[in-house]
């Protein structure tokens, strides 16, 4: 098995060429992959598991020599400390779809189910020599036995938050997470690779932003991007969406004027555990009909997405209930699908994306009542400063699913740091074109993917701000003296 490791860091970069060919080499989605009947059906449910945990300066006593290690490694070996005991637990969710699927499977049923895991849990994985989990993941992501029940989603390696991350180092982090990805389960698994989940579901509103995030997306081969219904408004209006159960096309424009889009399936809700450890979204579907969609009557699609092993119904409650579910699913009205399948059926109606509805980011429409895109980032920056001074509710700083945490307020202390490092990443290594093949780069990077990663902010204050400060220390300290 790949170990996806170069001297002992992820292997992550240089090998961006060959990414790209395998990429653009893939072939169209094949429908009859998905096994669902989808002319003959009302509705569907679509299911994503997120899976993450962050990389800390948590091996040793003292924060400024302590080794870099997984959080859950930490919580192994401290498990008389807040719900640490739960561990084994987590380790357990990580690598327990390859263990129903299979199963399911076999009984003749129609198991469906995303995965989203990021860049830092699987180097944890990795560094903690847990190769029996890493394996059942590369099952999941190889067998062809299990392609068309399986959909793995790209993301962001270091669990970073595209709205407050430079958008320079957010490519990086989807490209990394590409590259490891691809070293752990093949090209050809990341090839089949179509649909992207946001850390955080954080989906940047600022038109700059927006426009190289979804840009970013595209150039890395994806199709469609997974949204919080919260964080987007219709296009034109600026009114909450109509259609949430329906593929939209989200449209960002820039300042300069320059328009782009891509697929956007809506998650519908706020983060709740329980939805995807009860099966709610399933429920939901069963109360839908088919709706017209480009001159089409086409079924429905509930999303969700949730942590696959926070909490007690995600680790106790999710396993009996998702069993039960795909049961009664399985080749019913309403069953279980994933996402690229679902597409794919839409396509082979001539349903494209340009019938969907289009919607932008939140707050874009008071935007452009001021604002006319091509006048340029100076006029832009004048006229968000205007609107947030009349309604200090309007901001450019981005949605979530936790919309009542601003991922840039407040972090003043761990946010010069990172501004530090990302610019110092930026002067040393990407502007003199530093080969991404260079020991150096690699090592680097890894001090700033990790650093940017979204648990160090989400916290707020404390021990968890406190390494994210020592990881951008140790990553200035080394770019100053490698280069």
């Amino acid at each position: 098995m790949p170990t996806g490791l170069l001297d002992d860091l992820p292997d992550f970069c240089g090998h961006e060429d060959r990414i790209a060919q395998a990429l653009r080499g893939r072939p169209a989605q094949d429908i009859t992959r998905s096994g669902i009947d989808f002319p003959h059906i009302r509705s569907a449910a679509a299911i994503a598991l997120h899976m993450h945990q962050p990389l800390i300066p948590a091996g040793g006593d003292d924060l400024r020599s302590a080794a870099i290690i997984s959080n859950l490694q930490y919580m192994m070996e401290h498990p008389e400390s807040g719900d640490n005991h739960n561990a084994s637990a987590f380790q357990w969710c990580y690598e327990r779809m390859a263990e129903f699927v299979p199963e399911l499977l076999a009984g003749g049923k129609q198991p469906r189910v995303m995965l989203d895991y990021s860049g830092t849990l699987l180097y944890g994985l990795q560094q903690m020599g847990l190769h029996h989990v890493l394996q059942s993941l590369r099952t999941l992501a190889t067998d062809e036995r299990y392609q068309g029940a399986v959909e793995w989603l790209g993301t962001a390696w270091g669990h970073a938050v595209a709205p407050s991350t430079p958008v320079q180092d957010f490519r990086l982090h989807v490209l990394a997470w590409q590259e490891h990805f691809a070293a752990l389960f093949g090209d050809a698994a990341l090839a089949r690779v179509r649909g992207f989940s946001p850390p955080e579901m954080a989906l940047p509103n600022h038109p700059d932003v927006a426009y190289a995030f979804v840009k970013t997306l595209l150039d890395c081969g994806y199709e469609w991007v997974l949204v919080q219904e919260h964080t987007v408004e219709q296009q034109g209006n600026g009114q909450p969406l109509q259609q949430k159960h329906l593929p939209q096309r989200l449209v960002c424009t820039n300042s300069q004027g320059e328009s782009i889009s891509i697929t956007a399936i809506i998650k519908t809700q706020g983060s709740d555990t329980k939805l995807v450890g009860q099966m709610q979204p399933w429920y939901e579907a069963q109360g839908l009909s088919r709706m017209d969609l480009g001159g089409r009557r086409v079924p429905p699609l509930v999303t969700q997405i949730a942590d696959g092993e926070n909490g007690g119904v995600m680790m106790n409650e999710f396993p009996p209930k998702y069993r039960q579910v795909v049961e009664a699913a399985s080749g019913s009205v309403t069953p279980l699908v994933n996402v690229s399948g679902y597409l794919a059926y839409l396509a082979g109606e001539k349903v494209t994306m340009e019938a969907f509805p289009a919607i932008q980011p939140v707050h874009q429409q008071r935007l452009w009542e001021r604002f006319h895109p091509g006048d340029g980032p100076e006029r832009l920056a004048a006229v968000i400063a205007e609107l947030h001074r009349e309604d200090q509710r309007i901001s450019m700083d981005g949605g979530s699913w936790t919309n009542n945490i601003s991922w840039v307020h407040g972090y003043g202390d761990l946010l010069g740091p990172m501004e530090r490092l990302s610019s110092l990443f930026y002067e040393k290594v990407l502007r003199p074109g530093i080969p991404a093949s260079d020991p150096r780069y690699r090592q680097a990077l890894f001090f700033l993917l990790v650093s940017e990663t979204s648990c160090f902010r989400y916290w707020g204050e404390g021990l968890w701000t406190d390494y994210g400060k020592e990881l951008c220390r140790r990553g200035i300290e080394f770019l100053e003296k490698a280069f």
